[in-house]
């Protein structure tokens, strides 16, 4: 039973784990997390999802939700404090993009740093897929976990992971860290003395794949020391840190946001906005092949269920190469959290926000759309 607490079924190795993760231990809510290889989440929890994926969490109320997202949504309605959603309007909206930008655009380059480099990391890598696999002889766990890695390793084409792209991926990459580390050089948090969804949104990749593996976590702490630092910082309770000592637990006043970050909103909006562009045109072009769209029509070109849905291929040119991958709706559907938030900005706000977009290159992403939009129902994201 859930009892008075909440129960997170993860792995240490998984990407969203390490979002939903670190925000359960800033949140200081009560929780217990379990393998994935627990016979009851496997036998009953799996089921009510509807596919197999992880993390998954049950509430002290026996509520099953899946998707970081909708466990922080729900988490934050019920436990508003500490507030992990900044109150100033320009804030919440840079929070917002940046959670989407982790947890989106990120994915493809942390699959390509855990499986182009699988030589470099095997063992490590096979005896971390290994905890996962329900109980049996250890030699077995790891030819199983062998085996589900090479599964795993597959989906790099689609992701877009090619040897064509690989040497832009990194210095893309590169350039993200760089300006990453100069902000956290003088902030504990993206946004501030605080975490926010902006931080557990980066976290996603920036942990388990990132941080965690044997390559790339090398070249993180070696050229990025900072950004390591602050993913050992996201996995502690307190929310003030001894690197920053006096420096205030809160965001900054007057719905400031600090000028290193400008720099990583610029790098952000430059990296993903071509990719977001063609996801949207896919998308469009998908609904058009529609003999009936129907309000709450799942989004997937086959009618099948998917943690990552696709509806076609995607071509467009990115950092002097042409990238080919699977569209990604998801994408669309978190980035338009963020375009929410800014287009529910008025007066001095709205004027504000348009200043900062314009500094860093992001208006033009920020009015990407669809002709019609996505939700995120049971599980799986269906037509608006």
């Amino acid at each position: 039973m859930a009892g008075d607490h909440y129960t997170l079924w993860a792995t240490p190795h998984s990407l969203y784990a390490g979002k939903a993760r670190s925000y359960l231990i800033k949140k200081g809510v009560p929780y217990r997390e379990v393998s994935a290889a627990d016979p009851e989440f496997l036998g009953k929890v799996i089921p009510q999802v509807g596919h197999m994926v992880i993390p998954v969490l049950r509430t002290p109320g026996g509520e099953i939700v899946q998707d970081t997202t909708a466990i922080i949504d729900q988490i934050e309605a019920v436990t508003p404090d500490p507030d992990f959603v900044p109150a100033g309007p320009v804030q919440r909206v840079v929070a917002a993009v940046l959670d989407a930008f982790g947890s989106n655009y990120l994915l493809p380059l942390a699959m390509h740093y855990r499986w182009s480099y699988r030589e470099q990391q095997e063992l490590f890598l096979r005896t971390e897929f290994a905890r996962a696999i329900p109980p049996m002889p250890h030699e077995q766990r790891l030819e199983t976990a062998g085996k589900l890695m090479t599964r795993f390793a597959g989906f790099l084409p689609n992701l877009g992971v090619t040897a064509a792209v690989i040497p832009a991926m990194e210095e893309s990459y590169a350039e993200l860290l760089a300006v990453l580390d100069k902000h956290f050089q003088q902030h504990p948090y993206l946004l501030g003395g605080r975490p926010s969804i902006a931080d557990f949104g980066m976290m996603a990749p920036l942990h388990a794949h990132l941080a965690r593996d044997p390559v790339p976590g090398f070249l993180m702490k070696t050229t990025a020391p900072n950004v390591f630092r602050w993913t050992e910082r996201m996995n502690t309770a307190a929310i003030e840190d001894a690197d920053f000592p006096g420096y205030a637990p809160a965001f900054p006043a007057d719905d400031a946001v600090p000028e290193t970050l400008e720099a990583v909103l610029n790098v952000a909006f430059a990296q993903w906005g071509p990719g977001l562009a063609a996801d949207a045109a896919c998308f469009d072009q998908w609904l058009a092949n529609l003999p009936d769209p129907a309000p709450g029509q799942m989004v997937s070109h086959n009618g099948a269920r998917q943690v990552h849905p696709h509806v076609g291929r995607v071509s467009y040119a990115w950092r002097g190469v042409t990238m080919e991958r699977g569209s990604q709706p998801h994408s669309l559907w978190h980035f338009a959290r963020a375009q929410a938030a800014a287009a529910a900005l008025t007066g001095e706000d709205a004027a504000r926000l348009a200043d900062l977009l314009g500094r860093t290159g992001g208006a033009a992403m920020m009015a990407i759309a669809t002709s019609r939009p996505i939700r995120r129902e049971n599980n799986v994201l269906v037509l608006g």
